[in-house]
């Protein structure tokens, strides 16, 4: 597997002489509809013999395809890095699958059919899908009903456990006041313990995920405490208890204070960061997951939480500012593959960020508007999951599914082997 950063000059036609892969391959793997690529635009290769061209060493392909230099070289014992060629033959080999990941992502409930393709497609790169959403009342009743016994049914059809996603979201947005009333309530505590054990048994869920956020700094060991109390009622039938929890890289930021990682990770199965919106519909433009901010999240995390429990989370969005940016004005949420389409459409080159291994580009459109897109490609997918086997992590885990990463399995193939129920 290549990824090649297309070139001034590039076409779908010269990239495939270049490796040898067909056209249309390219564009499958790549979700690409059009043909009109951009520079800077990151494509995924699946090739795995290499025909060197003027100016390769041995270590810009390793670098290309993400593959440790010693690996590339073992596999190549007869090429003398100090006498390559072009034209010659490199074997690209499969990195180390020593590395199991127990992966987790949330998918959002459409209608059976939509749910059963999706999730088919999906499931052999899944250890758990969380199927999104049930909330909950200020008794700690369930107040809603999904139409999901086609998605747990296909889940569970798949090696996949299904978790139930519970949420304090409201039409106002996500409930500080909603956590705060439950968890200070002795009775309506336990009776949203014993909904979600009703719920989870009574529809066939092989879990829970909670997904509380904005938690007070107040109410941080009451909800440890209701977490404990609930891993006590699951834990006895065998369902398992996950979370998903906003990435912290110190515990004196003032709105995170209501997570104790400690405490959660003492609790919990597993542990899922949502690593992301470091830039986000309301701030000003920036990469959503830049890898400094990933990486200082995950060593504030392995201090606290064993790494076999922490899953780390990554975007299929991105963000759409139109410039200049102005304090309180909303960027619009863009899935990955939107983006570059986006770029395709308006002939933007793309740009990507050493510094935060994210992919950017500005584009104006047909009203004149200037426009600022941050984004997730295959390069910055695939620093992330070289960071997670690096750290030893769980796995990785997406928000959410019906965004949509054609590329995604690809990698997932290539830098994991996924854990089945």
């Amino acid at each position: 597997m290549f990824i090649h950063t297309v070139q001034p000059g590039d076409s779908l036609f010269s990239i495939s002489r270049r490796y040898g892969s067909p056209i249309d391959q390219i564009r499958g793997v790549n979700g690409l509809e059009e043909m009109n690529i951009v520079p800077g635009q990151a494509l995924l290769i699946p090739l795995y013999v290499y025909t060197v061209q003027t100016g390769d060493t041995l270590t810009s392909i390793a670098a290309r395809a993400f593959v440790p230099l010693i690996q590339l070289r073992a596999a190549n014992p007869t090429v003398n890095p100090n006498t390559l060629q072009a034209g010659m033959k490199i074997t690209i080999p499969q990195i180390s699958k020593n590395y199991l990941a127990g992966n987790l992502s949330f998918y959002v409930i459409r209608n059976p059919d939509l749910d059963r393709a999706l999730i088919y497609d999906f499931a052999p790169y899944s250890s758990y899908i969380s199927i999104f959403e049930y909330h909950f009342a200020p008794n700690g009743d369930i107040a809603n009903e999904l139409n999901d016994i086609a998605a747990i049914e296909a889940t569970w059809g798949k090696r996949v456990t299904p978790l139930a996603t519970i949420t304090n979201l409201t039409p106002g947005g996500f409930s500080t006041e909603l956590v705060h009333q439950v968890v200070n309530n002795p009775t309506a505590r336990t009776n949203l313990v014993n909904n979600i054990f009703y719920l989870v048994s009574r529809k066939g869920y092989g879990g829970v995920n909670i997904d509380f956020e904005q938690v007070s700094a107040g109410d941080r060991d009451l909800f440890t405490g209701f977490l404990r109390q609930l891993r006590d009622r699951l834990k006895p039938a065998g369902y398992a208890l996950t979370i998903a929890v906003p990435a912290k890289t110190s515990d004196h930021i003032p709105w995170l204070r209501g997570y104790d990682y400690g405490g959660i990770g003492a609790v919990v199965d597993f542990m899922f960061i949502m690593a992301y919106d470091w830039h986000h519909a309301g701030s000003e433009p920036g990469p959503v997951a830049p890898i400094t901010e990933v990486r200082r999240t995950i060593e504030f995390a392995i201090g606290r939480v064993p790494r076999r429990k922490l899953i780390l989370g990554v975007p299929l969005y991105g963000y759409d500012w139109i410039l200049p940016y102005s304090p309180g004005t909303v960027a619009t949420a863009i899935s990955n593959q939107n983006s570059i389409e986006t770029a395709m459409r308006y002939q933007s080159p793309i740009q990507y960020s050493a510094e935060y291994q994210s992919p950017f580009f500005r584009y104006r459109d047909q009203q004149g508007r200037s426009h600022e897109v941050w984004f997730e490609d295959v390069r910055s997918m695939s620093e992330k999951m070289i960071t997670i086997r690096e750290y030893g992590l769980q796995g990785i885990g997406a928000w959410q599914l019906t965004l949509g990463f054609k590329p995604g399995p690809w990698l997932l193939r290539k830098f994991f082997t996924i854990k089945k129920v």
